[in-house]
Order: structure tokens, then sequence, then C-alpha cells
């Protein structure tokens, strides 16, 4: 099946404050630290301490995480425990880490014409930030902003709000699937185009067929 469209989120996003001389990449197949309070499964879960506060510094980082429940629903979704591709870059900026990424997954459903079952993938890219914490009279529950625990950053919550909106309102099996046919449900892509069931009427109608309109006068 053909590969999903990409989809893009960016949210809160300030410009980088110098030239950081960066980290080389990392592949990691994610765990969560000890004693971490952020909510995200451990795969979505990243350690900043090796990241620093200095303005423009960066880390890039490859990472191979399990798809958690509840990415999708109708139609379409990511399995549970799919891999999910991840490839990010943190970037350290005054106000927290600002993280800029993109993510493929899997996706299987059903189509939306002839409901057979369909294999896709999604891939999205993201730009979030991440702040160290909340302005005077500010709560971390105010509004959407996202923060830091400590020195983790709990990806899931943005990953799940980019996927969810980049997954197909009506997921198809090909663009051109021709559906079911209304009378008898059969799969016109299997029944050909010379499919049909001749003038019969709907049943609904039928006592309009009997009606005579010579017989009808002012």
């Amino acid at each position: 099946m053909s590969k999903g469209n990409g989809s893009s989120v960016a949210r809160g996003v300030p410009g980088a404050h110098g030239e950081g001389a960066g980290q080389a990449g990392q592949v990691s197949k994610g765990s969560k630290p000890a004693g971490s309070r952020a909510r995200g499964s451990g795969d979505f879960v990243f350690d900043m301490r090796t990241l620093g506060h200095r303005p423009g510094e960066y880390r890039d980082e490859k990472r191979t995480a399990s798809a958690p429940a509840g990415l999708g629903s109708g139609l379409v979704l990511v399995p549970v425990g799919a891999d999910v591709a991840l490839d990010l870059r943190f970037t350290a900026v005054s106000e927290g880490v600002l993280v800029t990424g993109s993510a493929v997954a899997p996706l299987a459903g059903e189509c939306a014409r002839c409901l057979d079952p369909l294999e896709s993938s999604t891939e999205i890219s993201f730009q979030e930030l991440y702040r160290y914490q909340p302005d005077p009279g500010e709560s971390e529950g105010d509004g959407e902003e996202r923060f830091l625990d400590g020195e983790l950053l709990d990806l899931e919550p943005a990953y799940r709000d980019a996927v969810v909106l980049a997954l197909p309102l009506s997921p198809l099996c090909r663009e051109d699937c021709p559906g079911l046919c209304a009378e008898c449900g059969a799969k016109l892509a299997e029944a050909g185009p010379e499919h049909g069931h001749g003038d019969k009427v709907d049943p609904r109608w039928g006592l309009l067929t009997k009606l005579d309109l010579n017989d009808i006068t002012e």
C-alpha cells in the first residue's frame, strides 16, 4: 500500500541563541530512568543532562520506540507495540529545549469503501518547545505549554498529538477503490464493471409502479 502523507506540527518555537558544536547522533532503545515522574512510556522519555543549558547546543538521536496504546480511532490506527522510528534533534534555547524531528510508524485498519483490511505507514514531522519551568504565577497545567520534568523530556504527548492529526479520516486500500455495491454489498473491484441488478425497483417504492398517472385528474 502507498505510504501515508507526511504531516508536520510546530508549536511554541523560539529562535536558538548562538551556535553550539552539537553532539554526534545516537541510536538507542529508550528506557525510563529510575525515579522518573514523566508519564509517557520509557521509549519516549529522554534524559537531557548530556545536552546542558547553554543556548545553541544540540544533540541528535535516533531511536526505535514501541507505539503506546490509543494512537488512532475509527478505521485506522498505529498498532500497540509497533516499532516507531524516531529521528530527533534536541536544541538548548534560553526558554528550554526545542525538539525537532520526524517519526515513521506503521498503520493498520480497514478501507473506508470496501472494508478490506489495509496496512500502510505514516511519517510525521514536528517541532515542539519544552520549557524548563513555568513563569511566576503560571501552572504547568495551564494552556498547551509543555515542560521538562527536571532533566527528563517526555515526547509521548507531543508525538501522540502529531500522529493523531496525521491519520487519514477515510483510509483507502487504493486511491481508485470502487467500494461495495449499494444493492447487494458485493465488492465492485471483484464483481467487475458489468455488475448490476437490471431495472429492479427499490421495494420501498414498489407501489408507485402501480400508479396510473392517466387516472389523475384535477
